[in-house]
This record gives structure tokens, sequence and C-alpha cells, in this order.
């Protein structure tokens, strides 16, 4: 016998009795079914709802040939009297993604011409494909009717249109359907033939915010955020926009121009910084002309600039130049023969000796060691 399916009579409904009519042990806990049920199965890219069923928590829930399956954590008794409660806050959100993603693709989809191939609801983020390449520009102009849709509040549409009346119906589907099909329609938005459960009206979703456009296969695929996640996404967002205008003296809007302003300052710094450091690399350079190998340790500093030294010291020197910044238990280094001699066996039983990562070819090479000074002097002492 089917299940009779209370979250299509309504999808409000918070708890509800029902008699229980199997349970048998699983590896999961218990499958139980019920002779009714406002508990949703997984189904159409919404999860299945969670809850209690007689206090027992209820951690799944499928279908199969309209019997709805509960796996509940403990054992009920057939023929028991039960009262089933859903964890609301997680079917509510589930209803503002199901609904936003309705509107927001039923726009899409109507704008672009384009088909919405892939619907996946996430524990994070909601993320939808499309099988046409859409800018973002205009992914922000259908956001934009979307939550205008929204801010109207039309009431959410629900039907069985008869097979004559479906036959007439422009509305979306993902495959040939067959049998008993359920609309959800958002007026002036979308029309869609949909098993989940959807708020009663537009204004329930709270708005919607698309969060990026990658192009995915053919199309394209965006991950939205709706109603509370939404809020809460947005909320965090402008808090951290906030943090930073404090730190950088400016209003939480005008952050970009400052990090702007930042990130010039740094450029022109490190630009000075190198200029500098090239007179001070000439000068060592110059200290060590003509000797044979040269062993350089330095305090910590950038990956290139301890390339850039080993290089300006390597070609006013005879033989191998190897330069390590850092402090001790971990340093960078590079190495450098200018003439282009094979040092990879002296750089392999380095890396050996040093507990090192790194290599490179033609007289080069560059990577990281964990190691103390003393060992690296002590290395190359020996090697010379």
């Amino acid at each position: 016998m089917e299940t009779e399916k209370l979250y299509y009579l309504d999808p409000f409904m918070k708890t509800f009795p029902a008699k229980v009519l199997s349970c048998e042990e699983s590896k999961q806990g218990f499958l139980v079914t019920l002779d009714r049920t406002a508990f949703y199965p997984e189904g159409g890219g919404q999860p299945a709802d969670h809850g209690t069923l007689r206090g027992l928590a209820v951690t799944d829930v499928h279908e199969k040939e309209g019997v709805i399956f509960h796996t509940v954590e403990g054992k009920v008794e057939v023929g028991e009297t039960v009262i089933g409660e859903i964890d609301w806050a997680r079917r509510f959100d589930h209803m503002q993604q199901h609904s936003g993603e309705h509107i927001l693709s039923g726009i899409l989809c109507a704008d672009y011409e384009c088909d919405n191939v892939g619907f996946h609801m996430g524990a994070d983020t909601v993320t939808i494909d499309y099988n046409t390449e859409i800018s973002w520009e205009q992914c922000l102009a259908a956001e934009a009717k979307a939550n205008a849709i929204i801010a109207a509040d039309a009431p959410c549409e629900i039907s069985f249109p008869s097979p004559e009346a479906l036959a007439a119906l422009d509305y979306r589907s993902k495959k040939e359907l067959t049998g008993s099909v359920r609309i959800v329609r958002f007026p002036e938005a979308d029309c869609c033939a949909c098993c989940g459960t959807h708020v009663l009206r537009a204004g329930q979703v709270g708005l919607v915010k698309i969060l990026s456009c990658q192009k995915f296969r053919s199309g394209v695929r965006l991950e939205i955020l709706c109603g509370e996640r939404a809020f809460r996404y947005l909320s965090l967002c402008f808090d951290q926009a906030k943090a930073i205008g404090q730190k950088l003296s400016v209003k939480p809007q005008d952050t970009l121009k400052a990090v702007e302003r930042l990130e010039k300052e740094l450029s022109d710094t490190k630009f000075r910084m190198a200029e500098l450091e090239n007179i001070a690399w000439a000068s060592i350079a110059k200290e060590h002309a003509g000797e044979e190998n040269v062993l350089l340790i330095h305090p910590p500093m950038a990956g290139d600039s301890v390339r850039r030294l080993a290089d300006t010291v390597a070609h006013q020197t005879a033989g191998l130049t190897a330069v390590f910044a850092g402090e001790d238990g971990q340093y960078s280094y590079a190495l450098l023969r200018a003439d282009g001699e094979d040092i990879s066996a002296k750089v392999k039983a380095m890396n050996t000796a040093l507990h090192g990562r790194g290599g490179g070819r033609n007289g080069f090479a560059q990577g990281s060691a964990q190691c103390t000074k003393g060992e690296i002097e002590a290395f190359f002492a020996i090697s010379e």
C-alpha cells in the first residue's frame, strides 16, 4: 500500500500522527513504513527530511514504488500510532533553496533559451547546471528579476493537470514524464514539473544570491544561496568588509579602492626593495669575485631573492654558489653554476643530508631544506 504523502497536502506540517505498518532492522538502524508521513524522501535534487519518530531520530527517508521508508535509530512496534516531528529548520531551508532555484531557473531559461540540466542542493550551497553559456552580467540581471518576483510575493501554485491540460501547458522538465505530473508554478517566473516541497508564497524564499558562474561542459554551472543561507552569507561578508574597512580607515563599501591603493603601494615597495637588493647582491658578489665555491647563509627572504642572489654571485665566481635563507629548522636554497655544469648529483646528496626537497637543471637548483645552519656548513665543508 502506497504511503499517504502529507508533505504534499501541507508542506508546513511539522508534526503528525501515523500508524506503523512495518519495522525491519537494517545496517543503519530500522526501516519503518507508515500509513501516512510528512517526511519528504530524497528526490529531485532535494535531500530527505530529518526529525524524530516517537522521539527516535529519523536519519534518512527514501521512496520505492510509492512506499516511503524511514531510517530510524530505534525499533517501533507494528500497529502502534506514533508522532512524527520534522526537523523544521532543515525542511524550511530546503524549501527556500528549492523554490528560489525554480524562480531563478525559470527566468534564466526563458530569457536566454537554455535548459536546467542539473540541480544539487548541498549542505552549504546549491548548484545548477545550464546547457547554454550565460555571462555574469546576464546572471545578475536574472538575479534582480528573481528578487523582484520574491518581493511581489505571488502565491506558489501547485496542480496535477489532466493529460489534455498538461499537453497544452508550457512547462519545464528535465526528462519525459508519464502518469500524473505535479506542476509547480511561480507566476511571472516559472512553470516546472517537480516532486519537491515548496514555500506557499514567493516572499517566503526571502532572497536569491548568485555566488558564481563557471563554464561547465557545454554551458555553465551556477552556485547560489537562498533565504536564510543567503542572509547569513551576506551578513558574514558585511562583517568582514566592515572589519577590513576599520583597519583601512574606510567605510565597508570603500574597501576595494583602499585595497587597490595598498596593492599599488606594495607593488612599488617590492620594486624598490628589489632595486636595493640588487645593489646589495652586487656588493656581496664583488666580495667573492674570483673564488671557486661560495656558501652564503642569510636570514629568511623570498624565494626569488634567494635565486637572484645566487645568480649574481655565481657570475663572479668560478665554481658553485650555494645560497641558503632561513633559520634553524627551515631554509630555502638556490644552487647555481654559471657555466651550466651538471650539479644534479650534488643536489641529490644535499637533499638527502639536509632533508631537502627540490631540484633543477642546467647547473641550477632551487628548493627547501629542514636542517640547521651547522648541518649546512658541515655538508659543504665535507663535499668541497
